[in-house]
């Protein structure tokens, strides 16, 4: 991705953040802040909470994620 092109969406990101009015989501994306945070994020997690995060944010970052519906699926056959 160009760096034209990253701007781009942060530019359309922050115009969409500026405008929402969900708190639930605005708090979601508040903790996402956080978590990639190093400075912020040391007293929010425990060690293991983390760990937690981190490695489910990279996994995302790879592409590697699922469906809700696949989830609901795989979680009631479990």
């Amino acid at each position: 991705m160009s760096t034209s092109e990253l701007n781009g969406i942060k530019v359309s990101l922050i115009s969409w953040i500026s405008q929402l009015s969900d708190t639930e989501l605005i708090t979601f994306l508040d903790g996402l802040r956080i978590s990639r945070d190093p400075k912020e994020n040391q007293d929010v997690f425990s060690g293991s909470h983390k760990k937690q995060v981190l490695a489910g944010l990279k996994d995302a970052e790879e592409g590697k994620v699922m469906e809700s519906k696949e989830f609901w699926k795989k979680l009631n056959n479990a």
